[in-house]
């Protein structure tokens, strides 16, 4: 259920530090060796600061970032030189997230909800600090395009005339009055814009494996199917070509994996750009089209490819030990890069990079200064066989001290979705349980993205049955290692994998000695009776993979709550009050049932979040609280 500097110490890495110091002083004794592995508490693990986009300004000195450094995130910008980030604004209460710089000053796009209800306005910042919502009224949902070729305008997109259908708008940069430029009344979803705005890429859902791409001429006010097909095929409209004439796009038409095309607008032609034994995960161009990005979703991890446009000659990315870079943010000049780096053990660090050569300058370093790296782990990408042979994917997470010896307590880490993926990368709760004793398997059960249609498609209608065994048959690769004990195997999963939690306990009740459901559905005859209004372009496609309202008796049979008499093992269930996607009702009602059978359970609410937590208040006390759950369930303390 799911649709992209220098770091002052925090207090207990003070007080670390102090004492240590304190003791040499006082102290005749030869110092003691370092121990040779550390644990962390929750709160060393959240005093990491996060980071998250990136916009150059107009002078290319600063670097405009959204950071959660106050415990929830707002809009800072970094000297694109190195130093501390500035704050740009100063909620204490709703999550302010940055989009851009202005082409022409250092005026602010922002976006913020209410307590995580994902109702997002859109606003500025404007040169004199104050904040102005552009998009206001009740209960719009709005988003942001982009800026106009020419700096002189911006697109954006919103609900307010029909809650169901997203209509575009282009603004003028100096006054903000909206021009409606194209009426939604058919549930088509905006992709991007033409440099000469004359053309929109739209997409139709059918099914989450069947897409179209609509061309809509604002000239001509006509629209045309720009991919016509027969059966399941996948077409994601990526950008037009710098000269506008051609639009590029991912298809797996007549192929397993998305690959990326352009087609000519006048003549139809289509032409591969680049196709990959992996699905093509996205591109773009940057501003003045020199340059091309290329990104393809390598076995859970980003390929990215950088190619000058003119030649479609690489151009050379920076290297850096044991890190990915997802995707880079161009200056508007092309003359400089910023990107967003991480490794298993690090979480994302933002860089700064000439293209005309250098070193890239590191502008934040994450991680929290009192957790040694080399106390965390990094995942490694594990398959096994299933019950009917499929080969299932998942990233292993191995305790620094797991052996035969010494065996450890395992989770069965399930994404979210239908359709998700689980990456390779830096997970604070992930290396928060493994810090502590615990084996993590990030499963990617049939039904995930990444490999191939087939493989996402597998369990359409079939949901808590063969993706659910595959989690159960992980269970054998688990015991195989020789260092996990096979009998404390727990679950845990958000969203669509809090369901896949909730459903293990109810269908497969002694497999997994406890479970950890964060935000799961567990009725989805409600959640489908629910969706928020702005799912309509959606809806059907959910209805298709899931199943149909008119077949009640389906979806009460894949749904937790009507067999939580089923439900032996403890529980543990965490929720957002304000989750549009997964009603609170939803977490109520599978607690209380579970708690008539006289099963432990645990139930955290936060009363401020939506779906998924945002506040580092609220993610110190669930991820601790987990921690506690699964030492008194898994480990017995």
């Amino acid at each position: 259920m799911d649709g992209r500097t220098a770091m002052k110490i925090k207090s207990a890495g003070l007080i670390l530090f102090f004492a240590s110091g304190l003791f040499t002083l006082v102290s005749c004794k030869k110092e003691e060796p370092k121990p040779e592995f550390s644990t962390y508490s929750i709160s060393e693990f959240l005093s990491t600061v996060n980071f998250r986009g990136a916009s150059f300004s107009p002078d290319r000195t600063k670097i405009l970032v959204s950071s959660d450094k106050s415990g929830i995130y707002n809009a800072y910008h970094i000297p694109a030189t190195g130093g501390d980030p500035v704050p740009l604004t100063a909620s204490t209460t709703d999550a302010v997230f940055a989009i851009s710089y202005f082409p022409e000053d250092e005026r602010v796009l922002l976006y913020s909800d209410k307590g995580g209800n994902e109702l997002t306005h859109l606003y500025v910042r404007e040169l004199d600090s104050t904040l102005k919502d552009i998009t206001p009224g009740e209960n719009l949902k709005a988003f942001f395009i982009g800026f106009a070729q020419d700096n002189r305008s911006f697109f954006i997109a919103h609900n307010q005339r029909d809650a169901r259908f997203f209509d575009v708008y282009e603004l003028d940069t100096k006054t903000y009055q909206p021009k409606l430029i194209y009426k939604n009344t058919d549930g088509l979803e905006i992709a991007a814009i033409s440099p000469d705005k004359r053309f929109l890429a739209l997409m139709k859902t059918e099914s989450t494996s069947d897409h179209s791409i609509f061309l809509f001429d604002t000239k001509a006010q006509t629209i045309k199917n720009l991919t016509p097909h027969e059966g399941d095929v996948a077409n994601f409209p990526q950008t037009f070509s710098p000269d506008g004439k051609e639009l590029y796009y991912l298809t797996n038409q007549d192929n397993e994996f998305l690959y990326l095309v352009r087609q000519n607008l006048e003549t139809g032609t289509i032409k591969v750009v680049e196709k990959a034994p992996w699905d093509v995960e996205y591109a773009y161009f940057s501003k003045k089209g020199k340059f091309l990005v290329v990104g393809i979703n390598n076995d859970a991890r980003t390929e990215l490819k950088i190619y000058e446009t003119a030649t479609m000659l690489q151009t050379l990315l920076p290297k850096l030990d044991n890190a990915e870079i997802k995707s880079v943010v161009f200056s508007e000049d092309e003359s400089q890069i910023a990107f967003y780096a991480s490794g298993g053990k690090n979480p994302n660090d933002l860089f700064v990079f000439n293209l005309k050569g250098g070193n890239p300058i590191q502008l934040t370093r994450s991680l929290a200064p009192p957790i040694n790296p080399d106390d965390l782990v990094v995942g490694e990408v594990v398959r096994f066989s299933s019950f009917d042979s499929t080969q299932i994917p998942g990233i292993l997470y191995k305790p620094v001290k797991a052996s035969a010896e010494n065996k450890v307590p395992a989770l069965v880490w399930v994404h979210g979705g239908p359709g998700g993926q689980s990456r390779l990368g830096y997970s604070a709760l992930i290396q928060y349980l493994v810090n502590h004793g615990y084996a993590v398997y990030a499963i990617n059960n049939r039904g995930s993205s990444g490999y191939g249609k087939t493989f996402f498609k597998a369990d359409d209608r079939d949901h808590g049955n063969g993706d659910l065994k595959d989690c159960v048959e992980s269970k054998k690769m688990l015991s195989a290692t020789g260092w996990i004990d096979p009998d404390k195997i727990g679950i845990i999963g958000g969203s669509y994998g809090g369901y896949m939690v909730l459903a293990a306990l109810t269908f497969q009740p002694q497999e997994f000695a406890a479970g950890v459901n964060l935000f799961g559905v567990s009725n989805w005859v409600r959640t489908l009776a629910n969706t928020p209004a702005y799912w309509e372009s959606f809806k059907k496609a959910l209805e298709k993979e899931m199943g149909s309202l008119k077949d009640e008796p389906y979806l009460k049979s894949i749904s937790p709550l009507f067999h939580a008499d089923k439900i032996v093992k403890p529980l543990m269930v965490l929720q957002g009050a304000n989750d549009p996607r997964v009603l609170k009702v939803e977490s109520d009602e599978i607690v209380a049932a579970a708690k008539k059978n006289g099963v432990p359970v645990d139930y955290l609410v936060f009363e401020d979040e939506g779906h998924g937590f945002i506040k580092k208040e609220n993610q110190e006390k669930g991820y601790e609280a987990i921690l506690k759950f699964l030492d008194l369930h898994l480990k017995g303390k």
